[in-house]
């Protein structure tokens, strides 16, 4: 990472100051509120649109449209993943249900996941397709079961059938679950995980909480891992739910801080990102720095999807889409939208064309204020 430090924004353009906010972010991962919050910050040369200094990247290609209401009435839709035919499976945290969303809106129930225990901010959460679905039709979900977070692989073929373990024993908790689930461009499962409070996972590398985890169909350690067989792809994380690649193959990765600094990750094989020694930038060699940091209350960072030249961040507190513009794995300025329109937003997945958003809000989570038709998608499209 760069070592020049930059403020991304103004006082002004930061947004800093105010935020429709919900009752608290994720119940327990704030504490000591109530200081004027800092400004948004990146560990790279940015150039907001006011500031001639910095080194300037390049403009977001596509800008995002007015948003419509897709689908209304679901359970805290917690992930979204795209079918090839254009459909995609929606994952709710509480009620342990997978459905299916067409084009239209039109929702239809594909099943419930076995052995769901929802609790705190555990449940059923991600949700991947396999890239060569249309041959072996695997689905694969991360939920909390009775003793652990999971990833399960199921075939999705008129129904769910044939349900595999392929990863057990990832901490749980009643809170910092991590959840999200996504291939990457060299095919292989990611998952970002939490520490469930015990911050000391988070630098154990014998542990599978705090991390974000690479790993085969079937859960096994692919060849180029860093640590020999272990799945731990990076360390030192806090809650980790975004997962993103952009067409360079440059992974990111959203994480929860504390009481000061949410955080975008250019994730590293092998790096070192901190938590708990270090939250938002901390200058230390040791520790890999994020690349844009945001006040705890403007964001609360859920999920996170790459399309047309920028980052799109889900924030739950912040009750915003941001857009973050990135460019050989640098970031720009990011501006905030609909802040406190929609409410508590949780999941953004770009179709599979790349030409629109769909959004999803966790009003009905236990932190939200839910409007009569939340949960809602939100079709966003990209110009």
């Amino acid at each position: 990472m760069p070592n020049q430090r930059i403020m991304a924004v103004t006082a002004a353009l930061a947004l800093a100051a105010a935020t429709a906010g919900c009752a608290g972010p994720e119940a327990a991962e704030r504490v000591g509120q109530g200081r004027t919050p800092p400004p948004i910050e990146t560990s790279a040369p940015v150039a907001p649109s006011d500031t001639p200094s910095g080194t300037p990247v390049p403009g977001p290609r596509l800008s995002p449209g007015n948003p419509r209401v897709l689908v209304s009435d679901l359970e805290v839709p917690w992930a979204i993943a795209f079918l090839p035919d254009g459909d995609a499976l929606v994952t709710e945290r509480n009620s342990a249900r997978i459905v299916r969303v067409n084009a239209e809106g039109r929702v239809s129930e594909v099943g419930a996941v076995e052995g769901v225990v929802p609790r705190g901010e555990g449940g059923l959460m991600g949700i991947a397709v396999s890239p060569d679905f249309e041959r072996d039709h695997f689905v694969f979900v991360y939920f909390t079961a009775q003793d652990d977070n999971r990833i399960v692989r199921y075939r999705y073929q008129d129904g769910l059938s044939d349900p595999k373990v392929i990863l057990s024993g990832i901490p749980s908790g009643g809170i910092h679950n991590g959840g999200r689930i996504a291939f990457g461009p060299d095919g292989y499962l990611y998952a970002g995980t939490g520490e469930t409070g015990q911050s000391g996972l988070a630098q154990d590398r014998e542990s599978l909480g705090g991390k974000i985890l690479r790993m085969t169909m079937d859960g096994e350690a692919p060849p180029g891992n860093p640590f020999g067989d272990s799945l731990v792809w990076t360390y030192g994380h806090r809650n980790v739910q975004g997962l993103a690649w952009d067409e360079s193959g440059t992974m990111y990765a959203t994480e929860f801080g504390q009481n000061t600094y949410d955080e975008i990750n250019r994730i590293e094989k092998g790096h070192n990102y901190g938590w708990p020694e270090v939250e938002g930038i901390g200058g230390d060699d040791r520790y890999t720095d994020p690349l844009l940091t945001w006040s705890t209350d403007e964001a609360s960072p859920s999920g996170l999807a790459y399309a047309g030249g920028s980052l799109w961040v889900a924030a739950l507190r912040g009750t915003r889409l941001w857009q973050v513009p990135v460019a050989d794995g640098e970031v720009r300025g990011p501006r905030g939208l609909w802040q406190g329109e929609y409410g508590r937003l949780r999941s953004v997945t770009p179709t599979p064309d790349g030409r629109a958003l769909w959004v999803g809000t966790s009003n009905r989570d236990g932190r939200g204020s839910p409007a009569e038709s939340d949960d809602r998608i939100l079709l966003v499209p990209l110009t």
